[in-house]
């Protein structure tokens, strides 16, 4: 990948404003995530964020790819197997294969989905990916504000409360710190769900004691992240269950990332960061 920075993406003039915002000096989350999963939407201040990472955790890149299998895997299973067919994804990130309009159109071309972000590079990446796209869109907002979000003009145009959906929040909470009340704004989403949706999640997770190496690893990953993105809290089991609230989890709960319902003949080898990132997908009776 070529260290120069040219702007990730640039396209027509006036493409959607979002170019001009993007700041190529400080580093992004959704950009460092995308160099881990091998993208070319990254300038030289996310690698360096990245490669700092992968000096704590080599395997960081297979743990970013688990997490995109596992949200294929869920979002497959919700469209084909519990017929959803409204899909809200908070915090989607950059747009890579295996979309969640892709897995859940090619399950039932008539499923309806919206992406929230709040970096403006996903913005203009996403409206470009989706122009043609009339039942996918993608808004510019913040988890903070949940309420901006369910209210949002885009996002009731194609979500119907009153019908079952998915709320996806995969690699998402992670990055509210505790005075953020990251607990509440879940709580706030998953109220807004009526009877028959599913909650998706995904965490980075530390296991404490029970596994001390895998911990520390932990603690490391999360001080550099603080320190270069002002962000990221691995918590412990106990907190990432509170975010499902009483909704039950469906088999086999949270669990990390590959072992949740793992296609057949996928291997995964299980690295340092294996149990520091976990997942589960839940039920609203």
């Amino acid at each position: 990948m070529a260290d120069n920075d040219q702007h990730a993406g640039d396209g027509p003039a006036g493409h959607d404003r979002a170019a001009a915002r993007i700041d190529t000096n400080t580093p992004s989350v959704s950009r460092v995530y995308d160099f881990m999963l091998g993208g070319k939407d990254n300038y030289a201040v996310d690698r360096h964020v990245a490669q700092a990472a992968l000096r704590i955790a080599p395997d960081a890149p297979a743990a970013a790819k688990s997490n995109r299998a596992f949200l294929r895997r869920a979002v497959r299973h919700l469209a084909a197997e519990a017929g959803i067919r409204q899909f809200l994804d908070i915090g989607s990130g950059l747009p890579t294969q295996g979309n969640v309009h892709e897995v859940a159109q090619q399950v039932a071309p008539e499923s309806r989905v919206v992406y929230v972000d709040n970096d403006p590079i996903v913005l203009m990446h996403g409206r470009a990916l989706l122009a043609r796209n009339g039942s996918t869109t993608v808004v510019e907002a913040d988890i903070r504000d949940p309420e901006a979000i369910l209210a949002d003009p885009a996002v009731t145009a194609l979500i119907d409360y009153e019908q079952p959906v998915a709320l996806l929040l995969l690699g998402i909470l992670h990055h509210l710190n505790d005075h953020e009340e990251p607990e509440a704004i879940a709580a706030r989403l998953r109220a807004a769900l009526p009877s028959g949706s599913y909650l998706a999640l995904s965490h980075f997770h530390n296991p404490g004691p029970d596994m001390p190496e895998v911990s520390a690893q932990a603690t490391s990953a999360e001080k550099l992240f603080n320190e270069n993105l002002g962000t990221g809290r691995w918590r412990t089991r106990e907190e990432i269950l509170a975010y499902f609230g009483d909704m039950p989890l469906l088999d086999p709960g949270l669990v990390p990332l590959p072992e949740w319902r793992p296609d057949p003949g996928e291997v995964f080898e299980p690295g340092i960061t294996y149990h520091t990132f976990v997942g589960g997908v839940a039920h609203k009776p």
